[in-house]
């Protein structure tokens, strides 16, 4: 069954690094599970050989969208000068990687590093994002491209952790090519249920990632996807939706640990992957 939504998957289901045999390898798997687009992870982006991933991504027929969050030690909302000056460069350089794969929706935490903090935001740390993720969202722009914010729970940011909050940081960024990322592992922890928020962000959703509770195989966790789905379809929701699943089996070491994967739920990516893709089809075909 074909959907409007392009259906996609992380590459971090396949690999764990984004070397040339690596995204290689990604690719073939991502297109013979049948999906319709890869999302690369730019943690590792100076392995990457932009030039021959996108003939690779235009000859298997792939769309793809980037994503990344920041090191504590290159966090634009930090207070201190030197270091969002090292993550608005960051941010800048994902961007041209991003354009450069022929994609056209850089997402992530992109306002903050990806990591638990010992304090609230400061006021001068908020404003600091609000002035890079602006100035940025003004050369996608330019570049025909928009940026997602990705709502992260407490333990990975303290800047954003609700749809209310995104909404809230994308107007007073101020810029119309900002949009909404969704994703159901965070949502499980933060938002009160699974309808309100997709309502709230309505058309400002830009992107959709998809994952169980624990982060394993879709429909064995508690997530209410059934209500979750309905509310896409009742806003009309057309962009992608993204499996997202981290098993140390795949993932580096470095990236494992920042994302707290201290027990492994699969270690058959093919197997995972197509579960996943068949369980998007049948809830976005259930709600058609």
């Amino acid at each position: 069954m074909t959907t409007p939504n392009p259906i996609g998957v992380h590459a971090l289901v396949w690999v764990g690094d984004t070397a040339p045999d690596s995204v290689d390898h990604a690719i073939a798997q991502t297109k013979a599970a049948g999906f319709d687009l890869l999302e690369l992870s730019l943690h590792d982006s100076t392995n990457l050989d932009v030039a021959a991933a996108r003939a690779a991504l235009e000859t298997a027929r792939l769309q793809v969208a980037c994503s990344r969050g920041l090191a504590f030690d290159a966090d634009v909302s930090s207070s201190d000068s030197a270091v969002v000056e090292r993550g608005e460069k960051l941010l800048h350089e994902s961007l041209a990687v991003t354009h450069g794969l022929g994609g056209t929706h850089l997402t992530g935490a992109l306002y903050s590093a990806l990591g638990k903090y010992s304090a609230p935001l400061t006021a001068q740390g908020r404003r600091n994002v609000v002035m890079v993720l602006r100035g940025l969202a003004q050369e996608a722009r330019g570049r025909g491209m928009t940026l997602g914010l990705e709502i992260c729970n407490r333990y990975e940011t303290n800047v954003v952790n609700t749809a209310r909050d995104a909404l809230a940081l994308a107007d007073d960024i101020g810029e119309d090519n900002v949009t909404i990322h969704l994703d159901t592992y965070h949502m499980n922890i933060e938002e009160d249920d699974f309808v309100r928020p997709v309502h709230e962000v309505g058309e400002r959703l830009g992107y959709v990632h998809v994952g169980e509770n624990h982060r394993g195989y879709l429909g064995s966790g508690h997530l209410d996807f059934t209500s979750f789905f309905r509310a896409l379809h009742d806003i009309g929701y057309l962009g992608p939706i993204t499996f997202e699943s981290f098993s140390s089996a795949v993932v580096m070491a470095g990236l494992s640990n920042d994302l707290a994967v201290w027990r492994n739920l699969w270690d058959d990516g093919a197997d995972l992957a197509r579960h996943a893709h068949a369980f998007i089809t049948a809830q976005l075909g259930a709600h058609r």
